[in-house]
């Protein structure tokens, strides 16, 4: 490749030089030239004409300055390629014997790879023999595991077909007790849809009938609405007059209107508790009534069991009347309350009497079966045992100065739970440290939400105290109430180990992370849990701290390979 580059520029440099030589010949020449008519136009005292051609001749004689150096130039640029041609022939002659040297040995490794390709040519032979030998041994396993195969399957077309036989025949049978069934239902069908259809009729002629009741409640209700407006623009100017808010004597006028519904769905709801309570009784009435027919005269036992079902129902409308007792109420729900609890309880004691003398009438009846008949609500006071024909005898005062005292005791806790005075729990030769209550999960986390969606978690409470305890919600952080709403029922008392469960709900408006708390009162004392919310965050990490790459070879390239992990919700560009 030198060779072929210096020659490339040896020629052109030759052809360069040669004219070079003609043109600085030409000169001289033009120069000659020159000076003679210099010579001839003096003689002839031409002054114009000889410094026009005095110029013409400094000219070529700066062009012929020039054209020497540059003759000079390749010249000597000629003779240093000359030089590095001669070098380069004098290596490429060292060079030569190496390449024929290369050649015999390129030689030497095409007949050792023919003596290779001989060899493999020879294995794969022999490779092909064996699998040749392996395929028919092959065919000879496949072709017995086929008739095997056309034996078996023989075998199982027989059972087929015997089993096919039989399923026919149990079919028959069954599709006959099927078409059995479907008549009777038919018939089912047909009964129950005449019922129906006279049931459509008769509420047919109740809508006609009812529809001008309907239109008169309409206009009654109409009529209430219009007076309902004239009452409450009549409030509004006495209350203008007064001077007084409007807006909030009208806000506590209709809050006091809608506690006067909700009592009155109360009352209903308790009416028709009570009326169901008692056409319980009556069932209970009727079913023993057909066991005396039926069976074996009662015991005692069940006669008394009932009899307690009956105090049981007693005792939760003496419940009732105390709840009634909330100062919240006002005196005319209190009154109205308990005129409907005593009617209740005359009309219980009815149902008990009667109930008595049936039981006692059918005598005694195994114990077992009437203990899975009347199964209490709650459990307790099935222990207690009471006599139907004994009257009751006077209290020992000092009974009533116990029940007294205890009275006054559990009004003064109620007093100070109330008022959020707490007092530590012990137990005989310990106390109680810390917080009384303890949570699952320990905190509430609302994490990676999405704004618009709803997110639910159930919370447990467990009191660890070391004795009985109660727990009720005071209310959550003042960030959170817009966003976090809790369902909490109260327990009641709880004993040490009991636990409890409440709802937390997060409808998230803002793409933005809340932290607060869940908030309760104890007997021990006030606790909360704390509520955390976070939005979808991008967690990167990379599983290797330091890249190792060990000890190396001058020239060795080792290459490591490190995993970057997004954890997080978000996902996210790296660089």
């Amino acid at each position: 490749k030198n060779l072929q580059s210096i020659n490339d520029v040896f020629v052109p440099c030759s052809d360069t030089l040669s004219a070079c030589r003609m043109r600085s010949k030409m000169l001289a020449k033009q120069l000659d030239h020159v000076d003679m008519e210099i010579e001839r136009e003096e003689e002839a005292g031409n002054v114009a004409a000889v410094s026009r051609l005095r110029a013409v001749s400094s000219r070529l004689c700066t062009e012929l300055e020039t054209e020497k150096e540059l003759e000079l130039g390749l010249a000597l640029t000629l003779k240093q390629n000359l030089v590095e041609l001669w070098q380069i022939e004098t290596e490429q002659g060292k060079y030569n014997i190496l390449r024929e040297q290369l050649q015999k040995d390129e030689e030497e490794l095409q007949m050792q790879y023919q003596e290779e390709r001989k060899v493999r040519i020879w294995k794969e032979k022999i490779t092909a023999l064996q699998a040749e030998g392996t395929r028919r041994t092959r065919e000879k396993r496949e072709e017995k595991a086929r008739r095997e195969r056309e034996e078996r399957n023989k075998k199982l077309l027989e059972d087929a077909k015997r089993n096919h036989e039989k399923a026919v025949c149990f079919l028959r049978q069954s599709m006959a007790r099927i078409h059995q069934k479907n008549a009777k239902e038919e018939v089912k069908a047909q009964e129950h849809m005449e019922r129906r259809i006279q049931a459509v009729l008769s509420l047919k002629t109740s809508i006609t009938s009812n529809r001008e009741r309907l239109q008169t409640l309409q206009i009654l209700n109409k009529a209430k609405a219009l007076e309902a407006k004239k009452e409450e623009m009549k409030m509004r100017e006495a209350i203008t007059a007064e001077g007084g808010n409007v807006i909030k004597e009208i806000y506590l006028h209709k809050r006091q209107q809608e506690h006067e519904k909700k009592k009155e769905a109360f009352r209903e709801l308790q009416k028709s508790r009570k009326l169901e309570i008692v056409s319980r009784i009556l069932q209970e009435r009727a079913s023993i009534h057909k066991q005396r027919k039926s069976q074996s005269p009662a015991k005692a036992i069940k006669a008394r069991a009932l009899f307690r079902l009956f105090c049981f129902v007693l005792l939760n409308v003496q419940v009732i009347e105390f709840c009634l007792k909330i100062p919240q109420a006002t005196t005319k729900h209190k009154t109205l309350c308990l005129q409907n609890l005593c009617s209740f309880t005359k009309v219980m004691a009815v149902s008990i009497s009667l109930a008595q003398d049936v039981l006692w009438e059918s005598g005694d009846e195994d114990t077992e079966r009437d203990k899975t008949l009347l199964v209490p609500e709650f459990p307790g006071l099935w222990n207690q045992e009471y006599d139907l024909h004994k009257v009751p005898k006077a209290e020992d005062p000092t009974q009533l100065a116990i029940r007294a005292m205890r009275k006054q005791m559990a009004e003064k806790k109620k007093e100070e739970l109330q008022t959020g005075i707490v007092h530590k729990q012990t137990v005989p030769g310990q106390g109680h440290k810390g917080c009384a209550f303890h949570s699952k999960p320990s905190c509430i986390h609302f994490k990676d939400f999405d704004v618009g969606q709803i997110y639910k978690k159930k919370i447990v409470l467990t009191n660890t105290s070391y004795c009985v305890n109660y727990c009720r919600l005071v209310g959550i952080s003042e960030c959170l109430k817009d966003f976090i709403s809790v369902h909490f029922d109260p327990p009641g008392k709880m004993s040490s180990g009991m636990s409890c469960e409440f709802l937390v709900t997060f409808k998230p408006m803002i793409n933005e992370g809340l932290e607060g708390a869940v908030m309760f009162m104890a007997q021990t004392g006030s606790f909360s849990v704390p509520l955390k919310c976070t939005v979808k965050t991008c967690m990167l990490a990379l599983d290797k701290e330091l890249i190792d790459f060990g000890s190396l070879v001058v020239g060795e390239t080792i290459s490591r390979t490190i995993s970057l992990t997004n954890s997080g919700a978000l996902g996210t560009t790296f660089k």
